[in-house]
């Protein structure tokens, strides 16, 4: 995923990672953003009463729009 905001890609994150001493491929990248993402996602839905069962979340926090904005709001702390 390549952002227009000058993001990485998964691939290049893994690289950036693995440079590190953190060995990772692109898969893992994914694995671990999303995972994140979903905590994320977690906190919001249960904030605003939404459903937090693992479909939802997963669905929440791959969608674009909610990533978009949380980079929002990581770009205003």
């Amino acid at each position: 995923v390549r952002s227009n905001e000058g993001g990485l890609g998964y691939r290049e994150i893994a690289e950036a990672m693995t440079e590190r001493g953190y060995k990772m491929n692109h898969s893992t990248a994914r694995n671990v953003f999303l995972a994140a993402m979903e905590k994320i996602a977690f906190n919001v839905c249960d904030f605003y009463s939404c459903d937090t069962d693992h479909d939802n979340l997963k669905r929440v926090s791959s969608d674009p729009r909610f990533q978009s904005g949380i980079l929002d709001v990581l770009k205003t702390i």
